[in-house]
């Protein structure tokens, strides 16, 4: 029923009623006001009844109806300080190579860091996460000696970027597959199997020297059992565990999206695969366990790898480790997907970039490491 009709019939039931004695039966403006403002009453009501099954709570529009209201319901806003970039940097101190399958990205050496990241910085650059990529055909050997090498590319880099950049935080990924001559995690057995006793306590020297070279977080990826509390006896006994952060790579699982991270640090298995110490796809409860045990061991920050194919992950991770904070890796194989659909016309590179970071701070996490860093430093206004 439209207002006007409302009006004509009140207006029409009114003039059915019996006047009261010595009232005049025309209808004076005051009687007209009277009966608009019970057809609006009426209309108000009627739309009401309809669009409101019982609860007035279920009306939300206007709580996200102005474009700040909106950023108010997000648990998590994305900002700058939020953000990790990932560098890959190689043994060649001049080298500036573009890797192919990760749109935007190069290696780099120590002699192209600064320039690379001044701008950066100036736009709010709070942190890096380096991984080191030796190029020189001697530089791999089965026991990966050259992961804490002095003048590898990792400590060289962190020793210029805290004298370049003294509020730059720097965060060291600790693992042996660039510098293993079979691309593996760890040490191997004759048999080919992981050689987790020989391989955690090779991985927390590297961390040990990580630390001592500068870095301000450690972050072992190998997935070895037990590496966090070997990392956190040598800090301790070192007498510097006050002052690093022991990020843990604690659920990372196995799987075809780390494809352009391989090509880009060189670290493909020579044989076999590494179903064998990541986790596998759907092996929820397994992430559980890693994320207790390695909160028991000493890590300050979780992090789960990938990231938007285990929100649910991330989800648990801060579920478990409630009162610490939750990063997420948005990896490589994540990130040139959306480049590729982007480029194909899917949809529009800048809106899935927020969409998947979003997604994953909403799932719980409080750190992203993301190759979409250098363009959300653009983006962002904070």
């Amino acid at each position: 029923m439209s207002f006007s009709t409302l009006v004509s019939d009140l207006t029409y039931r009114d003039s059915q009623r019996p006047s009261p004695p010595n009232t005049a039966s025309t209808t004076n403006p005051i009687d007209t006001r009277s009966q608009i403002s019970r057809a609006r009453s009426y209309a108000s009501t009627a739309a009401t009844s309809v669009s409101i099954s019982g609860d007035i709570s279920s009306q939300l529009h206007g709580g996200y109806s102005h474009p700040l209201a909106r950023a108010w319901q997000a648990e998590r806003q994305l900002t700058k300080s939020m953000l990790i970039y990932p560098l890959f940097i190689t043994d060649n101190p001049d080298e500036s190579t573009l890797i192919p399958s990760l749109p935007g990205q190069k290696r780099m050496g120590v002699n192209k860091l600064v320039a690379l990241l001044t701008p950066l910085i100036a736009k709010g650059l709070k942190s890096v996460i380096l991984f080191g990529v030796p190029l020189a055909p001697s530089a791999k050997d089965a026991l990966g000696t050259a992961a804490d090498d002095p003048q590898g590319p990792v400590i060289a880099g962190i020793r210029l970027l805290r004298r370049a950049f003294p509020r730059l935080f720097i965060i060291a990924d600790v693992c042996l597959c660039e510098y293993t001559s079979h691309g593996h995690c760890g040490i191997l057995h004759d048999d080919g199997s992981l050689n987790n006793s020989l391989s955690v306590d090779r991985i927390s020297d590297v961390a040990m020297a990580y630390a001592e070279a500068g870095a301000h977080c450690v972050a072992p990826s190998d997935m070895n059992d037990g590496r966090i509390r070997a990392i956190k006896l040598k800090l301790i006994e070192a007498g510097i565990a006050h002052r690093i952060v022991l990020m843990s790579y604690s659920a990372k699982f196995s799987g075809c999206l780390y494809g352009p991270f391989r090509d880009a640090a060189g670290s493909c298995p020579s044989f076999g695969d590494r179903r064998c110490y990541q986790l596998p796809p759907g092996g929820r409860g397994l992430a559980r366990r890693a994320i207790q045990r390695d909160i028991g061991e000493g890590a300050d920050i979780i992090m789960v790898k990938p990231a938007t194919q285990y929100l649910d992950i991330i989800s648990d991770a801060k579920e478990i480790g409630k009162d610490m904070p939750v990063a997420a890796y948005h990896v490589s194989g994540e990130y040139a997907m959306i480049h590729a659909a982007a480029k194909a016309g899917v949809f529009d590179l800048k809106a899935m970039a927020f969409e998947a970071t979003e997604g994953i701070l909403r799932a719980g996490a409080s750190i992203v490491v993301s190759y979409f860093t250098p363009e959300f430093l653009d983006w962002l206004e904070t």
